[in-house]
């Protein structure tokens, strides 16, 4: 299903279109569920809408936060706008969880493809110090004053780089190009660049189950994983313990057990929270 939706018009001021969003109420839990239902089991269109822009707002948000890179704001929240509409079409209501909480990932996927494929960059880091530097100096600069030769040394102890460094690095912040790209493909000392550090390709639904996957694993595994009934051991062992590929949804689980997609849920929940109580803690 492509969700083909009529967003408020970017227009020439991002002030005018941040007012448009706001006008869009946000919607409780209660809302937010029955909506991802009707989507979800009725393909509902309208439903679709109401999610995302009530969301919206969320999205400029995020898009506020990638001002340093020098790209228009107006193309960021289209990007994002983007991401959000994948989230809402991916969004499983019964998890328990708000859509904003999921949609903040994949809002930020699309941002960060956009900024590698539109940001030319000029060679600036040839150690692993001045690419740490490159990617720190941004945020621990307090405006868009330049630092004071008091600041440039702090930065510099800080950072393990010399302070001329320092000065150089801010200069071609000033407005230069820089890419994206790895540096070079012949030492891996110098073939990183600011796209291995803005996303690292996995969807961002994987990557929510890739940590609850973690923090299931450990020495003691088994032993909590026989504390269970038959039944929540299926279900946790076809959720969470085989492939990616393969894991069973809540709503293949609930035909196959022949109870609801929300009583899933429930046994899922409660058989995690016994698991946590019986393994040992990580060290």
């Amino acid at each position: 299903m492509t969700l083909a939706l009529t967003l408020p018009s970017m227009g020439t001021s991002i002030e005018n279109y941040t007012q448009s969003a706001n006008v869009f109420p946000i919607l409780s839990q209660d809302e937010e569920v029955r909506l991802a239902r009707r989507l979800r089991d009725e393909d509902d269109i309208k439903a679709a809408q109401k999610l995302i822009l009530s969301n919206l707002r969320i999205v400029i948000s995020v898009a506020r936060g990638y001002k340093g890179y020098g790209l228009p704001q107006a193309d960021l929240i289209q990007e994002g706008n983007v991401g959000l509409m994948k989230a809402v079409k991916r969004f499983d209501p019964e998890r328990g969880v708000r859509l904003v909480s999921f949609a903040i990932h994949w809002i930020k996927a699309e941002m960060h493809e956009f900024i590698m494929r539109n940001w030319r960059l000029v060679k600036i880091a040839t150690t692993k110090q001045q690419r740490k530097l490159f990617f720190n100096l941004r945020s621990m600069k307090k405006g868009l004053e330049t630092l004071t030769p008091t600041e440039v040394d702090a930065v510099a102890e800080k950072l393990g780089v010399k302070p001329q460094e320092v000065v150089e690095m801010e200069t071609r912040f000033s407005g230069r190009d820089i890419s994206l790209d790895p540096l070079t493909d012949e030492d891996d000392d110098n073939s990183y660049g600011p796209s291995t550090y803005l996303t690292n390709g996995t969807e961002p639904s994987q990557e929510l189950e890739a940590k609850q996957n973690e923090r299931l694993q450990g020495e003691s595994l088994e032993q909590s994983l026989a504390s269970l009934d038959a039944r929540s051991r299926h279900i946790i062992e076809a959720r969470w313990l085989r492939e990616k590929d393969t894991a069973a949804t809540l709503h293949d689980l609930a035909g196959e057990l022949g109870v609801s997609a929300e009583r899933i849920r429930q046994i899922e929940a409660k058989a995690i929270q016994k698991m946590r109580g019986t393994m040992v803690p990580a060290t």
